[in-house]
């Protein structure tokens, strides 16, 4: 799977957030341990970095697969960028889930929700919302309210959200950023596609959570194949190349 994505987009990557009720502990022993820990089982992930609102640790600029972990007031998020496998995204996220609840003192009942992110970038230039317009709603009724003799999309960034039951939720964005430039090489920034798998809820036990990434996977997986490839990556994938 993950190499019919590199056909289609310029990167990809695979996320997760654990969100809790209560502050986790910031203190220096704490964190330092956990990411000791973190850098001994993954050696590539060795820089660390304090941000504004976060603490970080990362993959040096520039190495692939990019992995990192970031840790919040009341999450913790973690992602691989570009890797060779999902499998390996897999890995490192529940690997995380095993350890990370026990150096930041996280109980059962403190689990707010847990949430596993793929997330796709198409590179493009033009306007991003007249592409998305084109490849996602024209000739729908949708499409037809707002196909105004003149007039140019300026806003056109869908998200749907379902719920697939047992507390679980699927929710699929477009993100479009029409004359923006990265910071590395002033290049357009890209058109992003995101599908977020989300179960909410308090768990009886913590090992459980990698029991739930399992299931996060399942339906991420299955949607990727049957709705998000065909029907939202190829579509903007056509549009772009025609409005290049």
């Amino acid at each position: 799977m993950t190499e019919s994505f590199r056909a289609l987009v310029s990167d990809m990557y695979v996320n997760q957030k654990l969100s809790v009720k209560l502050d986790l502990p910031k203190n220096r022993e704490t964190i330092l341990d956990l990411f000791e820990r973190v850098r001994r089982e993954h050696p590539v992930m060795e820089h660390f970095k304090r941000y504004k609102e976060e603490l970080a640790l990362e993959s040096a600029s520039g190495v692939f697969p990019h992995r990192w972990l970031a840790i919040r007031n009341n999450t913790v998020r973690a992602g691989e960028v570009n890797g060779d496998s999902l499998k390996g995204a897999y890995d490192l996220h529940r690997r995380l889930l095993e350890i990370v609840p026990f150096y930041l003192s996280v109980s059962p009942l403190d689990i707010e929700s847990q949430e596993l992110l793929y997330g796709f970038d198409l590179a493009a230039g033009g306007n991003h919302d007249a592409i998305v317009h084109e490849a996602l709603f024209m000739g729908t009724s949708f499409g037809q309210a707002f196909d105004v003799p003149g007039a140019t999309p300026t806003d056109c960034q869908p998200m749907i959200g379902l719920s697939l039951g047992n507390q679980i939720q699927a929710v699929f964005e477009v993100k479009t950023r029409s004359g923006a430039k990265s910071e590395s090489d002033g290049s357009p920034e890209p058109i992003s596609v995101y599908l977020t798998i989300r179960r909410r809820g308090p768990v009886r036990e913590l090992r459980e959570m990698v029991d739930h990434l399992s299931t996060l996977v399942g339906h991420g997986e299955e949607l990727l194949r049957s709705r998000v490839v065909p029907h939202i990556l190829l579509p903007i994938r056509h549009a772009i190349a025609s409005n290049a």
